[in-house]
């Protein structure tokens, strides 16, 4: 009988979990393409290369939305157990809420261990991908990347220069410079036009390009002697419309995901990112090193030229020196003085920055490390807090436990953000800022889990009104019922 009900109760976590599991996962896919949408769109790209980079994208968000999949299903399985009145019935026979939360406790294990493997070996696998899907893509279609007033050599074997682009999708351009590479066997060529037009060429690996009214300067001493390319006439060609194709297969051709991209460590699993972390700290190490020895040599430079003579003075002794100096002399020690001061100052504003982003950066690779096996813990946290808040407001759905949901996942997020933030300053330690959320959460998940035991009734509204009733009798009256008027 108990096993059937450990399929029973399975079977009910795992209605909502793969609805909500998937609901989740395409509304942080929708995110994601709103804030990669310009690297990708208007590239040429086949409606196959954007799903597949969708996908890779996609996947780094499955450590996030697992966690609040457990959360949700688990307060809407219990929810409706309650509404339904089976964890009553489960109780009546004998059936602890304990022993129903087991199999399911048991589950949400499994899941946390499944996160684990998957953020440790699959997602930087699939990060990587993207990473460099985003950046060939980026350098595969030059057509779109051009700066108006600058020179690109993206194409080719061209210098290319556009005063001005503009249109809806940039086909538009005014000032044309066009300027061929070529070597010493090829035929110079430089190109100016008025004003040009970006047109779809029948074949994608080459670029097609109407120019309006210009001039093609052209020499024809390809492979000739420098004496006959001095005797060699400059020939100038005036056209009105002049049509241009430029080859672009060499880069369209690319492999798109060719791994170009390999030294992040996010493309790391957790024993790797602990080399990473350990050749960190020995650069910061050297780095720190060097920084304090520079300071204390312009420190000591600064204290020694305002104490000539005198080794063994300390500081206070040489404004005494100073005040027996007399006239220019004097100024010129002030002024001296002040200059390697404002140096030192400078000097040590500068290499504050980049203590700051050597921090920042060695935070942000502890906390990605933890997070790999910290939000597989949080997965059985928000377990914990959702089937006990299910069991005690007793309703399913998607209303009551969605919000409720939603709230804590918001305030687990707010907690993330603001602890690896006070991390990346310097202010916290980054393996406390990674497990802080939880080590807050838990507790909670804990004295949640008692009340759901203890059968409290933490969400009673009439409960509420009797405690706080001595307190609204002070501010309503008692209206006195009329038998007549």
């Amino acid at each position: 009988m108990l096993k059937i009900l450990d399929r029973y109760i399975i079977k009910t976590f795992f209605g909502p979990f793969f609805f909500i599991f998937s609901v989740l996962f395409f509304i942080f896919i929708v995110n994601i393409i709103w804030v990669q949408l310009g690297q990708f769109m208007g590239k040429g790209l086949s409606y196959w290369q954007i799903l597949k980079l969708l996908f890779y994208l996609g996947v780094s968000v499955v450590s996030m939305v697992l966690p609040l999949t457990i959360l949700l299903a688990s307060i809407m399985s219990f929810g409706e157990f309650g509404e339904r009145y089976e964890l009553a019935a489960m109780k009546a026979a004998g059936i602890s809420l304990t022993r129903v939360m087991t199999p399911l406790l048991g589950v949400a294990t499994g899941l946390a261990i499944i996160l684990y493997f998957f953020s440790n070996n699959i997602s930087p696998d699939f990060q990587k991908k993207a990473k460099n899907m985003l950046f060939n893509i980026a350098q595969t279609k030059p057509a779109l990347n051009f700066t108006p007033g600058q020179f690109i050599d993206q194409i080719p074997s061209y210098m290319v220069k556009f005063d001005k682009i503009y249109g809806d999708n940039g086909e538009n351009i005014d000032g044309v410079f066009i300027h061929k590479k070529a070597n010493t066997y090829e035929n110079q060529q430089s190109i100016v036009a008025e004003k040009g037009k970006f047109v779809p060429a029948a074949n994608k690996n080459f670029l097609k390009l109407v120019l309006y009214n210009g001039y093609v300067f052209e020499d024809t001493y390809a492979g000739k002697g420098d004496n006959v390319r001095q005797k060699q006439p400059d020939q100038a060609i005036k056209f009105d419309t002049l049509v241009s194709h430029f080859d672009i297969s060499e880069i369209i051709n690319k492999a798109i995901e060719k791994e170009q991209i390999t030294d992040d460590y996010r493309f790391q699993s957790y024993n790797q990112v602990n080399e990473t972390i350990a050749r960190s700290k020995k650069e910061n190490q050297q780095f720190f090193d060097n920084v304090g020895s520079e300071v204390l040599n312009q420190t000591n430079s600064v204290i020694s030229y305002m104490d000539k003579g005198n080794k063994h003075k300390v500081a206070p002794k040489a404004q005494i020196k100073l005040d027996t100096v007399k006239g220019d002399k004097k100024l010129e020690m002030i002024y001296y003085s002040y200059n390697r001061l404002d140096n030192l100052k400078s000097t040590l504003e500068s290499k504050k920055n980049e203590v700051n982003n050597n921090v920042k950066y060695f935070s942000k690779i502890v906390i990605y490390q933890q997070r790999i096996i910290s939000y597989s813990v949080t997965c059985i946290i928000f377990f914990l807090i959702g089937a006990s808040l299910g069991s005690i407001i007793r309703k399913g759905g998607m209303g009551l436990p969605v919000i409720i949901a939603i709230v804590i996942f918001i305030i687990f997020y707010v907690m993330n953000v603001g602890v690896e933030n006070m991390s990346w300053s310097g202010k916290m330690n980054p393996y406390l800022a990674a497990w802080l959320p939880n080590f807050i959460l838990f507790p909670f998940g804990i004295w949640m889990t008692y009340k759901a035991l203890t059968d409290s009734q933490l969400f009673d509204a009439e409960k509420y009104k009797a405690f706080f009733k001595p307190v609204t009798r002070l501010f309503v009256k008692d209206k006195e019922h009329k038998r007549y008027q």
